[in-house]
């Protein structure tokens, strides 16, 4: 691997499950429909709950990159994103792994969004 997460070398029993199933997935900040897919990538990690990672393309709010960055030693390197739609914002409210290490490669160009958000899966 070029680019291996060091993490899993440090911590071998720490498990990150990716799914690409045929569910669906919708996503709304209260009336408004921010996005809706059945190709995301819901990742199950060890100690948190499922995420649901959407193609940038299947994001129908505008996502406006902000300042804020954080480090996964599992998935690399965030970027955050306000999240805009119907004219309200929720600041830092997605992110997104730009360059994810190898074994994460199926997140790149796709968007999480945090728990102000409602997110249906299935």
């Amino acid at each position: 691997m070029a680019n291996p997460a060091p993490g899993f070398a440090k911590h071998p029993n720490h498990k990150i499950l990716l799914d690409t199933g045929p569910d669906a997935v919708t996503v709304r900040h209260g009336d408004t429909l921010i996005a809706m897919t059945t190709t995301a990538v819901l990742l199950r990690e060890d100690g948190y709950p499922t995420r649901a990672y959407i193609p940038r393309g299947d994001v129908t709010a505008t996502l406006a990159k902000t300042d804020k960055t954080t480090h996964c030693p599992f998935k690399g390197d965030t970027v955050y994103f306000n999240v805009v739609a119907d004219g309200t914002e929720v600041g830092n409210g997605a992110w997104s792994y730009e360059a994810p290490y190898d074994e994460m490669a199926d997140i790149k160009d796709h968007v999480a969004f945090d728990d102000r958000f409602e997110i249906t899966i299935g």
